[in-house]
């Protein structure tokens, strides 16, 4: 099964397993990342708000005009910021790191 690391606010590495198909946000989800996702994964808030490590971001698919204006509602905003409920889980993406921003 594919694997991902999410960095928490504190620094800690945490590798968990993700599922093929699921997004960022449900694997957060799952394994007690804190993650919000207030719209639960519909695309209408910012809450879900990941920094993308940037040795992966090239690696993603390209981000929607839609996400990107939610990601304008969003703190701490990087060049590698993206919406953990739009990133879905794939082979290609198997070790994935992200980083869970300082404030939401």
């Amino acid at each position: 099964m594919p694997k991902m690391i999410f960095v928490e606010r504190d620094g800690a590495e945490r590798e968990v397993d993700a599922p093929l198909g699921l997004s960022v946000l449900e694997i957060a989800q799952r394994n007690n990342v804190d993650i919000e996702g207030a719209c639960e994964g519909s695309l209408a808030c910012a809450t879900c708000h990941v920094v993308i490590d940037p040795s992966w971001f090239d690696k993603l698919e390209a981000v929607s005009e839609d996400e990107e204006d939610m990601l304008d509602l969003a703190f701490n905003l990087t060049q590698t910021s993206r919406l953990g409920c739009q990133l879905i889980m794939s082979e290609e993406l198997d070790g994935l790191k992200v980083k869970l921003p300082e404030a939401i």
